[in-house]
Protein backbone atom coordinates (compact mmCIF):
# COMPACT_ATOMS: atom_id res chain seq x y z
CA UNK A 1 0.00 0.00 0.00
CA UNK A 2 1.25 3.22 -1.06
CA UNK A 3 1.15 6.19 1.62
CA UNK A 4 2.27 8.58 -0.75
CA UNK A 5 -0.36 7.97 -3.04
CA UNK A 6 -3.00 7.93 -0.07
CA UNK A 7 -1.58 11.21 1.17
CA UNK A 8 -2.07 12.83 -2.55
CA UNK A 9 -5.64 11.48 -2.93
CA UNK A 10 -6.83 12.97 0.93
CA UNK A 11 -5.24 16.25 -0.24
CA UNK A 12 -7.04 16.35 -3.20
CA UNK A 13 -10.28 17.40 -2.22
CA UNK A 14 -8.91 20.58 -0.27
CA UNK A 15 -5.58 21.31 1.87
CA UNK A 16 -5.28 20.15 5.15
CA UNK A 17 -1.91 19.21 7.32
CA UNK A 18 -0.42 16.24 8.80
CA UNK A 19 -2.70 15.77 11.83
CA UNK A 20 -5.88 15.76 9.93
CA UNK A 21 -4.36 13.94 7.20
CA UNK A 22 -3.81 11.38 9.80
CA UNK A 23 -7.12 11.34 11.10
CA UNK A 24 -8.46 10.56 7.25
CA UNK A 25 -6.13 8.11 6.57
CA UNK A 26 -7.57 5.98 9.91
CA UNK A 27 -11.03 6.41 9.09
CA UNK A 28 -10.29 5.11 5.80
CA UNK A 29 -7.42 3.01 6.27
CA UNK A 30 -6.59 2.41 9.05
CA UNK A 31 -7.63 -0.97 9.78
CA UNK A 32 -6.14 -2.42 6.30
CA UNK A 33 -2.81 -0.44 6.93
CA UNK A 34 -1.65 1.37 9.64
CA UNK A 35 0.93 4.36 9.37
CA UNK A 36 2.56 6.39 11.94
CA UNK A 37 2.54 9.87 12.30
CA UNK A 38 5.94 10.18 11.25
CA UNK A 39 4.84 8.36 8.14
CA UNK A 40 2.51 10.81 7.16
CA UNK A 41 5.07 13.85 7.80
CA UNK A 42 7.88 12.20 6.41
CA UNK A 43 5.87 11.53 3.58
CA UNK A 44 4.28 15.14 2.79
CA UNK A 45 8.27 16.14 3.26
CA UNK A 46 9.36 13.67 0.26
CA UNK A 47 6.48 14.99 -1.43
CA UNK A 48 6.83 18.87 -0.85
CA UNK A 49 10.57 18.05 -1.99
CA UNK A 50 9.36 16.86 -5.03
CA UNK A 51 6.86 19.30 -6.27
CA UNK A 52 3.28 17.09 -5.33
CA UNK A 53 2.38 19.40 -2.99
CA UNK A 54 3.19 22.81 -1.80
CA UNK A 55 2.62 25.37 1.40
CA UNK A 56 -0.67 26.16 1.49
CA UNK A 57 -0.89 28.57 4.44
CA UNK A 58 -1.16 27.81 8.21
CA UNK A 59 -3.99 26.82 10.61
CA UNK A 60 -4.71 28.49 13.35
CA UNK A 61 -6.12 26.10 16.46
CA UNK A 62 -6.08 24.97 19.66
CA UNK A 63 -1.71 24.42 20.26
CA UNK A 64 0.57 25.06 17.75
CA UNK A 65 0.00 26.43 13.98
CA UNK A 66 -0.38 23.56 11.52
CA UNK A 67 1.01 23.49 8.29
CA UNK A 68 -1.26 23.18 5.59
CA UNK A 69 -0.69 21.34 2.53
CA UNK A 70 -2.19 21.34 -1.07
CA UNK A 71 -1.65 18.81 -3.69
CA UNK A 72 0.08 20.41 -7.13
CA UNK A 73 -0.25 19.68 -10.75
CA UNK A 74 2.33 17.37 -10.82
CA UNK A 75 1.48 15.74 -8.03
CA UNK A 76 -2.66 15.27 -9.31
CA UNK A 77 -0.67 13.88 -12.59
CA UNK A 78 1.04 11.25 -10.65
CA UNK A 79 -1.97 10.70 -8.69
CA UNK A 80 -3.96 10.29 -12.30
CA UNK A 81 -1.35 7.72 -13.47
CA UNK A 82 -1.27 5.72 -10.80
CA UNK A 83 -5.61 5.19 -10.49
CA UNK A 84 -5.31 3.66 -14.58
CA UNK A 85 -1.80 1.44 -13.38
CA UNK A 86 -3.75 -2.18 -12.82
CA UNK A 87 -1.50 -3.21 -9.48
CA UNK A 88 0.20 -6.46 -9.79
CA UNK A 89 -1.65 -9.49 -8.53
CA UNK A 90 -0.04 -10.64 -5.07
CA UNK A 91 -0.81 -10.99 -2.00
CA UNK A 92 -1.40 -6.95 -1.25
CA UNK A 93 -3.61 -6.63 -3.84
CA UNK A 94 -6.61 -6.08 -1.46
CA UNK A 95 -5.85 -3.22 0.34
CA UNK A 96 -4.30 -1.40 -2.60
CA UNK A 97 -7.40 -1.71 -4.27
CA UNK A 98 -9.23 -1.17 -1.58
CA UNK A 99 -7.52 2.24 -1.46
CA UNK A 100 -7.33 3.30 -4.89
CA UNK A 101 -11.80 2.80 -4.65
CA UNK A 102 -12.16 4.80 -1.53
CA UNK A 103 -9.57 7.30 -2.71
CA UNK A 104 -11.44 7.85 -6.54
CA UNK A 105 -14.51 7.70 -4.57
CA UNK A 106 -13.58 10.81 -2.29
CA UNK A 107 -12.00 12.86 -5.38
CA UNK A 108 -15.29 11.64 -7.52
CA UNK A 109 -13.29 9.78 -10.38
CA UNK A 110 -14.79 6.89 -11.71
CA UNK A 111 -13.35 3.58 -10.00
CA UNK A 112 -14.59 1.15 -12.69
CA UNK A 113 -12.08 2.20 -15.61
CA UNK A 114 -9.40 0.50 -12.72
CA UNK A 115 -11.39 -2.09 -11.84
CA UNK A 116 -11.93 -3.02 -15.55
CA UNK A 117 -8.14 -3.02 -15.91
CA UNK A 118 -7.30 -4.95 -12.60
CA UNK A 119 -10.12 -7.60 -14.13
CA UNK A 120 -8.37 -7.59 -17.37
CA UNK A 121 -4.54 -8.03 -15.83
CA UNK A 122 -6.44 -10.99 -13.24
CA UNK A 123 -7.80 -12.40 -16.50
CA UNK A 124 -4.03 -12.75 -18.13
CA UNK A 125 -2.65 -14.04 -15.40
CA UNK A 126 -5.25 -16.65 -14.47
CA UNK A 127 -4.96 -17.81 -18.35
CA UNK A 128 -1.03 -18.35 -18.09
CA UNK A 129 -1.60 -20.22 -14.45
CA UNK A 130 -4.32 -22.71 -16.36
CA UNK A 131 -1.23 -23.02 -19.23
CA UNK A 132 1.00 -24.27 -16.70
CA UNK A 133 -1.47 -26.26 -14.85
CA UNK A 134 -2.25 -28.09 -18.23
CA UNK A 135 1.48 -28.75 -19.23
CA UNK A 136 3.63 -28.82 -15.86
CA UNK A 137 3.48 -31.73 -13.20
CA UNK A 138 1.55 -32.00 -9.78
CA UNK A 139 3.92 -29.44 -7.84
CA UNK A 140 3.07 -26.89 -11.44
CA UNK A 141 -0.78 -27.58 -10.36
CA UNK A 142 -0.21 -26.58 -7.14
CA UNK A 143 1.54 -24.00 -7.29
CA UNK A 144 -1.13 -22.78 -10.04
CA UNK A 145 -3.78 -23.81 -8.22
CA UNK A 146 -2.94 -21.85 -5.28
CA UNK A 147 -2.31 -18.51 -7.68
CA UNK A 148 -5.74 -19.23 -9.23
CA UNK A 149 -8.11 -19.57 -5.85
CA UNK A 150 -6.11 -15.99 -4.87
CA UNK A 151 -6.94 -14.37 -8.29
CA UNK A 152 -10.57 -15.71 -8.26
CA UNK A 153 -11.31 -14.11 -4.46
CA UNK A 154 -9.64 -10.94 -6.22
CA UNK A 155 -12.38 -11.06 -9.34
CA UNK A 156 -15.32 -11.87 -6.50
CA UNK A 157 -13.66 -8.62 -4.50
CA UNK A 158 -14.09 -6.85 -7.72
CA UNK A 159 -17.99 -7.80 -8.77
CA UNK A 160 -19.21 -7.09 -5.04
CA UNK A 161 -17.26 -3.81 -5.30
CA UNK A 162 -18.35 -2.72 -8.65
CA UNK A 163 -22.30 -3.65 -6.86
CA UNK A 164 -21.89 -1.39 -4.55
CA UNK A 165 -19.78 1.63 -5.21
CA UNK A 166 -22.68 4.17 -5.08
CA UNK A 167 -23.48 3.34 -1.45
CA UNK A 168 -19.66 2.98 -1.14
CA UNK A 169 -19.68 7.16 -2.31
CA UNK A 170 -22.33 8.05 -0.52
CA UNK A 171 -20.57 6.73 2.51
CA UNK A 172 -17.21 8.33 2.07
CA UNK A 173 -18.45 11.70 1.71
CA UNK A 174 -20.48 11.46 4.77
Amino acid sequence: MSVKFAVLGLLEPEPSHGYDLKRAYDAHFGDVHPVKYGQIYGTLSRLERDGRVRFAGERSGEGPDRKLYAITDDGVSDLDHWFTQPESPDEQIRSVLFTKVVLALLSDRPAEPFLEAQRALLLEHMQALTRVKSRGGVLDAAFADHRLFHLEADLRWIDATVTRLERMREEVHR
